[in-house]
């Protein structure tokens, strides 16, 4: 087993009912003048085939404009209510406790969104750290913010570690970090548009090997 893991939170540990996402985007579309599908609800939602930004400027719309007005739209108690614990995700959180085994989590979501979140779902006491990107920390695949996430755990001197997440952008941050990768497809590669690698690929936290979980 890694001596530390790090995961992502969105579309990894929880993920988010969609009547919720669909309506924080009929607010956002009646902020910028214009409807979305529901495919490009999931592909901006879910980050599916490729960078958001690309996705953003290829649908004609500016990614600085964009952002403030998805923010803007999203109230913070409904996301948490609407927000649920993926079972796998919570199994692997148990496994990990039982182990003794340090857990972080970096992720990208916004803290005004991320704390209400995490405290509804009273997830808060089961990491050891929390810390969200910013433009000051770097955004993964930079590294930045999972080596500031190991100094919050105590394990930026070494140590066998591993970053779990539901996008290549998390794979990307654990190498650029010198950490092994899992990655856990929540869509399959049919419906993200392309087969992410990693260190381990998994559909399930609960199909990993149990060299993996158990050393």
């Amino acid at each position: 087993m890694y001596d530390f893991w790090l995961l992502d939170l969105d579309g990894t540990v929880v993920d988010v009912e969609p009547r919720y996402r669909h309506q924080v985007f009929e607010a956002v579309g009646d902020r910028l003048g214009r409807e979305f599908t529901h495919e490009e609800v999931e592909t901006l939602w879910h980050g599916l085939g490729g960078p958001r930004s690309e996705k953003l400027q290829a649908m004609g719309l500016d990614p600085g404009t964009f952002w403030p007005a998805l923010h803007e739209a999203e109230d913070p108690e409904a996301r948490a209510e609407a927000t649920f614990v993926h079972d796998d995700a919570a199994a692997l959180l148990d496994e990990l406790d039982r182990a003794g085994r340090p857990v972080g989590v970096v992720t990208h979501c916004a803290p005004f969104l991320a704390n209400h979140v995490v405290d509804h779902l009273d997830l808060r006491s089961r990491f050891d750290a929390f810390v969200t990107c910013s433009d000051e920390l770097g955004w993964k695949p930079d590294p930045g913010p999972v080596r500031h996430t190991m100094d919050r755990l105590g394990v930026d001197d070494g140590g066998d570690g591993v970053l779990a997440g539901d996008g290549s952008s998390d794979v990307g941050a654990a190498w650029n970090a010198g950490l092994d990768a899992v990655h856990v497809e929540r869509h399959g590669p049919e419906r993200r548009g392309q087969c992410v690698l990693a260190d381990h690929r998994v559909p399930r936290f609960s199909e990993l090997d149990e060299t993996v979980l158990g050393g």
